[in-house]
Order: structure tokens, then C-alpha cells, then sequence
């Protein structure tokens, strides 16, 4: 194998995503998605290979997301949602469960999963973030199905 350097490559033309998104915290919820889905449109990725479904929370996206993954349909699945910190251990529970399903469910279908749900103190943290996080998520998913398609490649080369 020869040493070398893979250049990123956020050229979304082509790509599949599926994007499930967390309806509590609505507003920020849609925040993200916006500015998630002009990000992919920007990147080249078009309307009719973007599916976008919705789940009643961030504890339900991981399910969605590993139903998504077993269709082998996408090159790559963003979770969208907001959890804000409450009075009670709930929003520990919430975000490590949800963030830990959402690894594994990536990890498993060797499928790149962008995480933007965000956890944060209050309701003004998440809308300081929601616009960037939203685009960052739609760039982390082109990058990293680009990757793991040029990975891909280079194995096939190789046998």
C-alpha cells in the first residue's frame, strides 16, 4: 500500500442521506433541519435523494436511524434534535443513550452518522448553535460518505 493523503471532499452530487430529526424542542429541531438541508443543496446534494422523517424524541432517533442504515439506501444518515438541560438526571439519561445508540448504529453498518442533536444548558445555548451545527452536520455527512467511498475504492483495488 502506498503512503498518501486523502483530500476531504465535500462534493455531495450523487449522495443519499436520510435525516431523522427529534420533534421535542420543535423550534430548534427545525432550526437545525433549515439550515442542515440549504448546506446540502449547497453541497450539491439533491432534494430527491434526501429522505427526512421525524421521531417524538432524541431517545427514538437511534432506532430510525439503525431502520434507516438496514435498507443500505443511504451513504449517510445526520440525527437532528435538541436536548436541553432540565431540573432532573433525564437529560443525562437523554443525551449519553442517545449519542451512544447513535455511535453504535454507525459503527455497526460501518455507515457515517452525523450528530446534531444538541445538548446544552439552556434554550439560548441551542439557538446560538443550531444554525451551525445544522450546517456542519450536513458537511460532516458528505465528507464522510465521500471517504468511506474512496476507502472502499482502494480496497476493491487492492484484492
Amino acid at each position: 500500500m502506498t503512503v498518501g493523503t486523502y483530500e476531504s471532499n465535500l462534493a455531495g452530487e450523487g449522495l443519499r442521506i436520510g435525516i431523522v430529526q427529534a420533534r421535542f424542542n420543535a423550534d430548534i429541531g427545525h432550526g437545525l433541519l433549515s439550515s442542515c438541508l440549504a448546506e446540502l443543496k449547497r453541497l450539491g446534494v439533491a432534494d430527491e435523494d434526501i429522505l427526512h422523517v421525524t421521531v417524538p424524541g432524541a431517545l427514538e432517533v437511534p432506532l430510525a436511524l439503525q431502520k434507516m442504515a438496514e435498507t443500505q439506501q443511504f451513504d449517510a444518515l445526520i440525527a437532528l434534535g435538541a436536548v436541553i438541560r432540565g431540573e432532573t438526571y433525564h437529560f443525562e439519561l437523554v443525551a449519553n443513550e442517545s449519542g451512544a445508540g447513535i455511535t453504535r448504529i454507525g459503527l455497526d453498518y460501518g455507515m457515517p452518522i452525523a450528530n446534531a442533536i444538541l445538548t446544552t444548558e439552556n434554550d439560548e445555548q441551542a439557538e446560538a448553535r443550531m444554525a451551525e451545527k445544522g450546517a456542519d452536520a450536513a458537511r460532516v455527512a458528505v465528507e464522510m460518505s465521500n471517504l468511506l467511498i474512496g476507502l472502499e475504492e482502494l480496497s476493491a483495488e487492492e484484492e
